[in-house]
């Protein structure tokens, strides 16, 4: 029922069949009212959107049997996907509801829902210790519950992950909830209070936590989280779903989403923004227009640039390219900054999903510190460290490796030192980023396809020097001379010459030598 189709980093493009047609993820349901639409449902399909959300604890409270003979999708009018939740929202608002576990259950196989959530214990963000061990527990139990009730066949049923910040508890949740029968679908959920306060960081902590003990093979939800800044970052982390009733509530307030943020509409002069509502009012019109015209016009944009930045998003993991666009998105506020220095601290995580090779080989940005966690990265390192075996040779020629002048084996200190120490040697590189580049890899992806600052940020310096180090304590006996080649530009190979003569008591058949590069060179 979920298929895999392209991946990057833990980001993936599947395919999720479900009765009423086939989705592909990743995919965001727009929270829909069952008794009050504000943006009519044909609109939210022209922007995007075949798949809405809605909640079966309100309409068996509102429509009881009738929505049993018409069915959920006869009750919106819609003939796309339909995912119900069950009323664990109503929970957390207010403590408790009307309806019990096997009820919400009987009720969504009764109106057909294509995707439904069982009634879980919601995890509240104030929630003490043991508040959300109960929510855990208990929730699991009525798992179990659950899934001796529904068929798992006609629908998809999904099991909410709880324990919120307590990340013990949700791995504990997670653990449990994968060995329960039945479930081809997962959620992680109450993450709303957190995005309110801005703390993406302990939101991507949860994620993290909650996906490395889930199967990789079933898709995952994230409630309430359709923000834009929020979508590539998740999906990256490897949501594959979510839902968000942001698109209307901005709308209500009157604010006007954007990629990086919100707008308000009261201080715009400009629409940022080519969608059919953008093209064809300008703010003033739209300040002038009755309320509710005005309300369900800003619900209509929200929802096409939510849909525009989940199409940005699966074509950065078509092309390999999720990384920079989780980067870029990521200075849109500080808040998501500090969320993307968790996201890169996952570098060891992510790289054992990234797939190695793509279709199409892209050059790679290289940044900062935090890009030393990119996947590709992460691979070179370990597979310098702990496999690569040098070819024999008499004499190791250590030569910084400019980014400026790739490939290294055809840069002109390649050139200059071939002259001078022979074709016999071995040469190597030490650059920024990368640290430590052997010829015989220079000419490989990606250590020539890639664009990275020429004196970049110390702390890129000192892992490139823990690399050389590394290197040299691991292969130096091997050979009866070291040359250590330095150059005045860039600078940071004066930085490296610096530290390399600290240390030649360590390494005492290391020897220096300057190589002059002048404009004819």
């Amino acid at each position: 029922m979920f298929q895999v189709r392209d991946k990057d980093l833990a980001g993936r493009i599947g395919r999720l069949e479900t009765p009423h047609g086939t989705l592909e993820t990743p995919v965001l349901f727009p929270v829909v009212n069952p008794r009050k639409q504000e943006v009519p449902l044909d609109e939210v399909k022209r922007a995007g959107f075949r798949g809405v959300i809605t909640n079966a604890y309100l309409i068996k409270k509102y429509y009881g049997k009738e929505a049993e003979e018409e069915g959920v999708h006869g009750i919106l009018g819609f003939d796309g996907v339909v995912m119900t939740d069950s009323g664990a929202y109503q929970i957390l608002q207010y403590g408790r509801i009307e309806a019990d576990p096997r009820e919400i259950v009987e009720y969504q196989e009764a109106i057909g829902s294509d995707i439904a959530v069982i009634l879980d214990i919601p995890t509240g963000a104030a929630s003490t210790r043991e508040e959300a061990e109960y929510t855990v527990e208990e929730t699991l139990r009525r798992a179990r519950l659950s899934a001796r009730m529904f068929s798992a066949e006609e629908r998809i049923w999904v099991l909410p992950i709880q324990g919120g910040v307590y990340l013990d508890l949700v791995e504990r949740s997670a653990k449990e909830a994968s060995r329960i029968e039945g479930y081809r679908m997962y959620a992680i959920g109450s993450p709303t209070p957190l995005m309110e306060h801005y703390e993406f960081d302990r939101l991507l902590e949860i994620v993290y936590t909650a996906k490395r003990h889930l199967p990789p093979s079933k898709p995952v939800h994230l409630f309430g989280a359709g923000h834009p800044m929020l979508i590539p970052i998740t999906v990256a982390m490897g949501i594959d779903s979510f839902d968000s009733a942001s698109y209307i509530l901005y709308a209500r307030d009157e604010r006007y989403l954007t990629r990086s943020g919100t707008l308000r509409l009261k201080n715009m002069e400009y629409f940022p923004c080519s969608c059919p509502v953008c093209s064809k009012y300008t703010p003033q019109e739209l300040r002038e227009m009755p309320r509710n015209e005005r309300v369900k016009l800003l619900a209509i944009h929200n929802l096409y640039v939510i849909s525009r930045i989940l199409r940005e998003t699966k074509q950065a993991i078509k092309e390999g390219r999720l990384w920079e666009l989780v980067e870029e998105t990521s200075r849109a506020h500080p808040s998501l900054y500090k969320a993307f220095q968790v996201f890169a601290s996952k570098g060891e995580w992510l790289e054992l999903y990234d797939p190695r090779t793509k279709g199409v080989v892209r050059g790679i940005f290289l940044y900062d510190e935090l890009s030393l966690n990119r996947p590709e990265l992460v691979r070179h390192r370990r597979f310098v460290e702990k496999h690569y075996q040098p070819p024999p040779a008499e004499t190791l020629v250590l030569l910084p490796g400019d980014p400026r002048d790739k490939p290294y084996t055809q840069s002109r200190i390649y050139r200059k030192a071939r002259k001078r120490w022979g074709d016999d040697a071995h040469y190597v590189f030490y650059t920024p980023f990368y640290g430590i580049v052997p010829e015989e890899l220079a000419l490989t992806y990606p250590y020539s396809q890639f664009e990275a600052p020429v004196n970049p940020a110390k702390t890129v310096l000192v892992e490139m020097w823990s690399s050389l180090k590394k290197f040299l304590k691991r292969h130096g006996e091997l050979y009866t001379r070291v040359v250590f080649v330095y150059t005045q530009e860039p600078s940071w190979s004066l930085w490296t010459m610096r530290r390399v003569t600290r240390a030649r008591s360590v390494f005492s058949h290391l020897e220096l030598a300057e190589i002059t590069l002048d404009h004819d060179s």
